[in-house]
């Protein structure tokens, strides 16, 4: 597992999601934002780390037992590979009535550093799940508990999380607008991309708060440009 450097995590941290996917729409990716993966818990914070992935199937009566959580291939196992600041990112098929983890499960990854977990499912026991401490993006709750519609089949492998496509150490970014992945490849690029688009939109509300008309401001055509690189001394 690759460990995000540390000065890319507080770029990260200044940059939305919102702002991630137009710099990712620019360079041909349209399919970054995890749909389902809503804020739940403790979002009011923007989360940023390499993904840890989890992967479930649909229930096989045969596999999808309580015995299996005491499996070697079992979310439980999963969790005691996770290293510190890692997104624990989960494709649950977006099935809606088989909670993929609960209070205890939420507060072991918490416990050992877990930055997050998002996926396209949900979860049960909200109020531990909202008193473990760890910030959850998912699509809901649900009483029932994961083998009632799911089978867990390992960790570390390419996953489909809310129709999305997230491979291992891939970053995920995750605030109140949801989830989005950014490829491992590109984490340097999308960083300067998008620290300076946010310095620019910062600039440009200011120009709107003063009463500028939008049309060549937003987006800026070359003279709003050139007047912003003076104005910041980026010139």
């Amino acid at each position: 597992m690759t460990a995000l450097d540390p000065a890319l995590h507080d770029v990260y941290t200044q940059i939305s999601t919102a702002t991630i996917t137009t710099i990712l729409l620019k360079k041909g990716l349209r399919n970054v934002w995890l749909r389902g993966a809503k804020p739940l818990v403790d979002a009011r914070r923007r989360r940023v780390g390499p993904a840890f992935t989890l992967r479930f199937v649909p229930a096989r009566e045969d596999l999808a037992t309580p015995a299996s959580w005491s499996s070697p291939t079992s979310t439980r196992a999963a969790i005691e590979e996770m290293p510190e600041g890692v997104i624990t990112v989960v494709d649950a098929m977006g099935v809606q009535d088989a909670g993929i983890f609960g209070d205890i499960l939420c507060a072991r990854m918490h416990k050992r550093g877990v930055e997050a977990l998002v996926t396209d499912g949900v979860l049960r026991d909200l109020e531990g799940v909202e008193a473990s401490g760890l910030p959850v993006w998912c699509d809901g709750i649900a009483a029932p508990s994961s083998v009632t519609g799911l089978t867990f089949v390992g960790w570390q492998d390419p996953i489909a999380c809310g129709g999305v496509a997230v491979f291992p150490n891939d970053l995920i970014v995750a605030d109140r607008d949801g989830a989005v992945v950014v490829p491992q490849a590109l984490i340097r690029e999308v960083a300067d991309l998008g620290l300076e688009q946010e310095r620019l939109e910062a600039w440009i509300m200011r120009e709107v708060g003063h009463g500028a008309k939008l049309p060549g401001l937003y987006p800026p055509n070359e003279e709003t440009l050139a007047r912003y690189r003076t104005e910041t001394g980026d010139g």
